[in-house]
């Protein structure tokens, strides 16, 4: 989150030279301080060195492509809960889907005209933001921390640590799609949630996510948080209907 009275920074990542320069116009006039990458691999360096409010992603780049980008990024690192627009060519419904369930906010086309771009830019940052100010708001008997087992949520700062055999809390590294289906889970034990139910309740404004995102988002969730993943103990299945946090943790 940027800091008050800062610029706040957006990454830029477009091969295309008129394309990557109207972008950087646009968004330094919306008041970001904005950094552009020409291909894939300099702009995973980027997006591993510092942390970004916004990127922006063309899907088709030199080097690493945009997907691929997405995915790593979320996976962890200064910019796993930063908003990320992509932008592509593609416009086929698979194409946005792909790009969403690889961690995107949300899917622009080309050619997109500037009023467009800037009000998806104001409703993927607005939406961090109002989560941001939610997770901050939640308090539990606990104060500021959810603790399941050894799983502990610090819905202030945003970060779960799993205790593994005996040792210290090991910090994990979530997207902001992993915390808030774990968080929506974890603090209400034993209740089943279809698919629809978590799409509506932690991406009520994106259109392009399916039932696919939501399993999607669950599996790497278990890989990051279960001790053996393809037998959870805490995030289960509900066979049919959807999935539950288990009761009794």
């Amino acid at each position: 989150m940027a800091v008050p009275g800062e610029a706040r920074r957006a990454l830029v990542v477009e091969d295309e030279p008129a394309i990557r320069a109207l972008l950087e116009l646009h968004l330094t006039s919306a008041g970001f301080a904005v950094e552009t990458a020409a291909e894939g691999t300099s702009a995973l360096r980027l997006l591993q060195e510092r942390p970004f409010e916004l990127v922006v992603l063309d899907v088709m780049l030199p080097g690493v492509d945009g997907v691929s980008i997405c995915q790593r990024t979320r996976a962890g690192g200064p910019n796993a809960a930063a908003a990320i627009l992509m932008v592509t060519a593609r416009t086929t419904e698979a194409d946005k889907v792909r790009g969403l369930e690889s961690g995107a906010d949300d899917y622009i086309a080309k050619p997109f005209g500037v009023r467009e771009l800037l009000a998806r830019v104001t409703a993927v940052t607005r939406r961090h933001a109002r989560r941001d100010e939610a997770a901050e708001a939640v308090t539990t008997g606990e104060g500021q921390a959810l603790v399941r087992g050894a799983l502990r949520i610090d819905t202030a700062k945003r970060v779960v640590s799993v205790t593994r055999e005996g040792g210290p809390g090991e910090p994990i590294e979530l997207t902001r799609q992993e915390f808030d289906v774990l968080y929506h889970l974890a603090a209400r034990p034993g209740r089943v949630f279809s698919r629809t139910a978590l799409l509506e309740a932690v991406w009520p404004d994106d259109v392009y996510v399916t039932d696919r995102t939501v399993d999607t988002v669950i599996s790497r969730l278990r890989r990051k948080v279960e001790q053996d993943p393809r037998d959870p103990e805490l995030i289960l299945t509900a066979w049919g209907v959807g999935y539950k946090f288990a009761d009794g943790v």
